[in-house]
């Protein structure tokens, strides 16, 4: 992954009303490894990864990764949120440089339906446009993906266009600043 710029990483951690959005730590490991191998997490993400490859994948220690925040519920880890440095080959070209910040998740199941996603992305998007002001964010998911579809609408995404990728039909959308979520 490459750096967000000038960011200095890790941040404070981000307090909202419900939750804590900090860097990972070695008690994180279990839901990592609940969240790889899920098969509703991995629904429109190229399927689950098998348990046993992600146990062994996974360092007991987690590194340090820019751009990679825990979402935490009472203590818990109960999904992640990343933003990464889109690389100038990919799809997008909203920046004109094409290295636009992607944001991305993936919440457990059980965290699912509570607003937590829209709660934790809002903070991030506020954090980054703190950050790095003018910057434009960009999501992309499945246009199957109802769930991901309406956030992405909440959030005050726009749409940049549609694409056939891995068999189905991709989605992105921009934020900029301007359209920070309420």
């Amino acid at each position: 992954m490459t750096e967000l710029g000038s960011v200095a990483w890790p941040p404070a951690p981000i307090k909202t009303e419900r939750l804590l959005l900090r860097e990972s730590e070695a008690r994180d490991r279990a839901a990592f490894i609940e969240l790889f191998a899920s098969p509703e997490v991995g629904a429109y993400i190229g399927g689950p990864r098998p348990r046993d490859e992600c146990e062994r994948a996974l360092p007991e220690t987690p590194e340090r990764r820019p751009g990679l925040f825990v979402i935490e519920l009472d203590g818990a880890m109960i999904g992640t949120i990343e933003l990464n440095r889109r690389d100038a080959e990919r799809r997008s070209h909203v920046r004109p440089d094409a290295g636009e910040a992607e944001l991305g998740y993936l919440f457990l199941p059980e965290a699912w339906g509570y607003g937590y996603a829209a709660e934790a992305c809002g903070a991030v998007l506020g954090w980054f446009a703190d950050a790095l002001p003018g910057e434009p964010v960009v999501l992309c998911t499945q246009t199957a993906n109802d769930r991901s579809m309406r956030l992405a609408a909440k959030l005050g995404f726009t749409e940049v266009q549609r694409y056939e990728a891995w068999g189905a039909e991709q989605w992105m959308g921009v934020w900029s600043p301007g359209t920070r979520p309420a």
